[in-house]
């Protein structure tokens, strides 16, 4: 066979390289297909207690269309038993186009909305009985614009005689200057007219990465026998609202309120993507009236129809929940966060009771039912970090909730009694998997549970009495076969030879001056083969994760399975400052970012090598955001310690980074502490700047001998590639090897299907040319 010319191949690759991006291409496909569950809900069936029916909503990267297919697989369970079993539908149904799906309370009724693919066209709404569709209508930008869905603002609620639905949506596009051959066009329009175009307008805030050119969010309520859409009134403007819920109607022909979250902001928008240190509340507000005329609600008295904040007392408040007898409101808080001004820290929740009187709300009790933890004790519950909560959480009794909440490093499934505040830990308490909770079949619940060396595998809990004179009770776990879940016998096999374990590390050089939360052991995650070849030690990549108050968890990941397959061991550190841990541990790292995390991780390498688990000659590093801030801070501080380094969207040089980024507050709370909170200001000053510039991995630049590569989101809000350019730059200046991959069209996370599959498979080739 010919050899092909040097010039055949892709740029900056020979022969060799080529056949590893080949080999290893072929290797990451096998894992692409697995799918993931993205929702799922369990409706009873009308005609029989031991029948409910599944629907899963089901995702796929599709790799040629560079975005997910999404479809639905259905199933009936029969639970007449001990043990529940699972009819599947033959097939799954693809849901192209379906921006959101939401069942009517009764399960009688399917709402589908359908965004449109740009800023034109209208937005659908769909309802669907049991056999066909019922209605559809149009709902025109003039409006509103798409209806938000994406977990954070997103609000869709029926109604209890499941007539109206109340939803968060961008408000209608203002009317834009017009112009023609004569210059300025009398009259803002936001009509199409051949010969003129439209200016530009005012340009507005959003709020920041992955909310580029959304408009703000506001409340409308769709009757969905007429399609009439109205705008609720009595919103500040100031206010971004989310989370919409109708709140239970107290008795006949009252008045029908609607709880939302507000989000106020003053001079600017600040990121909110991951950014739980926003002040948030939550508000009531009447619904419109149905049929009612515009002008019929304008002759209320402006106090009248005015939203009235529900929780004056608490700085944060999200994610309302109504307990099924509508006596009480429980909602999650991230009051920590606001107050320290960390962005993500120790979550509580709380209870409201649910007045007839609104007036009462003015001085309304706020209950503490889970507080921040600051400290636990060995084994005992760290502290509430919910992220996302079921629309329905409750079981049979009213009071009794089911939540996610991560521990450690693991995300496990908790039980909380709402009124006398009991947390018991329901997922085995001997298992070092995750566990993410899908729904609730009356007193079961349907979950997932994973981990780094197995897919996903989904599971049926019920519960089951322990004893009758204590009252305690436990739940069992059924492993449900699904056709969900199915990957290649390649990488069962692949997966079958690998082994993880979740280890404690021991604080270096704790002292005194730290809390207790701050002294004891952080965790990593090990991933390794079960068979040791010979004397030698795979080659290690250490992973770090993003935040920095964020974690890693014991869960699946197709990535990190495709790096393990590759032939190396994975080391995946939650240093402290990691949510899950207690907020002591966590607020220890704020101001010292860029030395106690840098320590943490090079004392969890040390703690490996020590242990004969990985080679000091063979270690490579890995991470993203706050994960590349480490990265490149490690290659420079440990200059001797990695033998190459790959960054994704790197926080590199906080001095650049503080104008650029959504996020300039977390330049200043992760720089000086706590005390950055107050400090912040749009305008550095040279003490900040000059202090931005030494917490940074480029003032460490001069030391750096690692082979680093790069990839660059150029959509990035909250790290522009701005500073990952610069860094990569000076680095080739001083004669390191850098390579820069940019993905032009993607924001922080290069989540896209394409970019993803390119992210890792250079990452795979990059490892094996300086491990192997």
């Amino acid at each position: 066979m010919a050899t092909p010319k040097a010039a055949e191949f892709p740029s900056g690759l020979d022969e060799s390289t080529e056949q590893d991006y080949a080999s290893q291409s072929n290797l990451l496909r096998e894992f692409v297909p697995i799918p993931s569950i993205d929702t799922a809900c369990l409706l009873k069936s009308p005609s029989s207690d031991s029948e409910s029916q599944a629907m899963f909503a089901v995702s796929q990267p599709n790799l040629v269309a560079n975005r997910k297919r999404k479809f639905i697989l259905s199933s009936t369970i029969l639970n007449t038993g001990t043990s529940p079993t699972f009819h599947w539908a033959p097939f799954p149904v693809e849901m192209s186009g379906v921006s959101a799906m939401i069942p009517s309370p009764s399960a009688s009724k399917l709402l589908i909305i359908r965004n449109p693919e740009n800023n034109e066209s209208a937005t659908r709404f769909e309802v669907w009985n049991s056999s066909q569709l019922q209605r559809e209508f149009q709902v025109p930008q003039s409006v509103h614009g798409s209806v938000y869905t994406d977990a954070w603002f997103e609000g869709i609620s029926w109604n209890s005689d499941e007539t109206r639905v109340a939803y968060v949506a961008e408000e209608p596009a203002p009317a834009k200057p017009s112009f023609n051959d004569q210059g300025y066009k009398k009259g803002a329009s936001n009509d199409k007219d051949c010969g003129t175009w439209k200016g530009q307008g005012e340009w507005e805030e959003d709020w920041g990465e992955t909310y580029a050119g959304k408009r703000q969010p506001a409340l409308f309520v769709i009757d969905i026998t007429s399609g009439d859409v109205q705008a609720v009134k009595g919103i500040d403007k100031s206010l971004s609202v989310g989370q919409v819920v109708w709140a239970p109607s107290t008795k006949e022909g009252s008045e029908k309120y609607l709880v939302f979250v507000g989000w106020s902001f003053e001079t600017r928008k600040l990121g909110i993507k991951y950014c739980y240190n926003r002040p948030c509340a939550l508000y009531a507000v009447k619904a419109p009236h149905p049929h009612s005329k515009a002008n019929e609600a304008e002759i209320q008295s402006t106090e009248d129809i005015q939203a009235l904040k529900l929780t004056e007392t608490i700085s944060s408040a999200f994610f309302p929940r109504f307990s099924p007898d509508g006596k009480f409101l429980v909602f999650l808080s991230a009051r920590s966060s606001v107050d320290s001004g960390a962005h993500s820290a120790t979550n509580s929740l709380h209870r409201l009771d649910w007045h007839t009187d609104m007036k009462q709300y003015k001085s309304a009790k706020v209950y503490d039912v889970i507080p921040v933890v600051m400290s636990a004790d060995d084994g005992c519950f760290p502290g509430l970090y919910c992220f996302s909560m079921l629309r329905d959480p409750w079981l049979s009794d009213g009071y009794t909730m089911i939540i996610q909440s991560i521990w450690h490093s693991n995300q496990v499934l908790i039980s909380v009694n709402v009124l006398s505040g009991e947390i018991l830990r329901i997922t085995p308490a001997d298992s070092n998997f995750s566990w993410s909770l899908l729904s609730l079949d009356g007193e079961n619940i349907l979950a997932v549970s994973s981990s780094p060396v197995d897919i996903p595998q989904l599971k049926y809990g019920t519960l089951v009495e322990k004893e009758k004179e204590t009252g305690n009770s436990e739940w069992s776990w059924l492993d449900v076969s699904n056709p969900i879940f199915k990957c290649s016998d390649k990488v069962t096999s692949l997966l079958s030879s690998l082994e993880f374990s979740i280890m404690k590390i021991p604080v270096k050089d704790g002292s005194e001056s730290l809390t207790k939360g701050a002294n004891k052991p952080f965790e990593a995650i090990f991933v390794t083969s079960k068979s040791k070849k010979s004397d030698t030690c795979d080659p290690l990549i250490v992973i770090l994760h993003g935040g920095p108050h964020s974690v890693s968890l014991s869960g699946f990941s197709k990535s990190s399975a495709f790096l393990s397959s590759l032939g190396y061991s994975l080391l995946i550190v939650n240093y402290r400052g990691s949510i899950g841990f207690g907020e002591e541990a966590l607020q220890s790292l704020p101001g010292k970012a860029g030395s106690q995390d840098v320590n943490d991780v090079l004392t969890a390498v040390d703690h490996v090598i020590s242990l004969g688990l990985a080679s000091p000659s063979k270690i490579a590093v890995l991470g993203g955001s706050h994960g590349g801030f480490l990265t490149t801070h490690l290659i420079g501080q440990a200059p001797d310690k990695f033998i190459a380094a790959a960054s994704r969207n790197p926080v590199c040089n906080l001095a650049l980074m503080v104008g650029t980024t959504d996020i300039p507050d977390w330049c200043y709370v992760e720089a000086y502490g706590t005390s950055g909170k107050d400090r912040f200001t749009e305008a550095p000053s040279a003490e900040d700047l000059a202090l931005f510039y030494s917490k940074s991995p480029i003032s460490h630049l001069s030391k750096v001998k690692t082979p680093t590569l790069f990839l660059l989101g150029a959509q990035d809000l909250r790290v522009p590639i701005s500073t990952g350019l610069q860094y990569a730059r000076a680095l080739r200046e001083k004669g390191v090897e850098a390579k820069v991959i940019l993905f032009p069209n993607d924001v922080h996370g290069i989540e896209r299907p394409q970019s993803d599959f390119e992210s890792f498979l250079n990452i795979g080739v990059w490892f094996n040319k300086y491990c192997k």
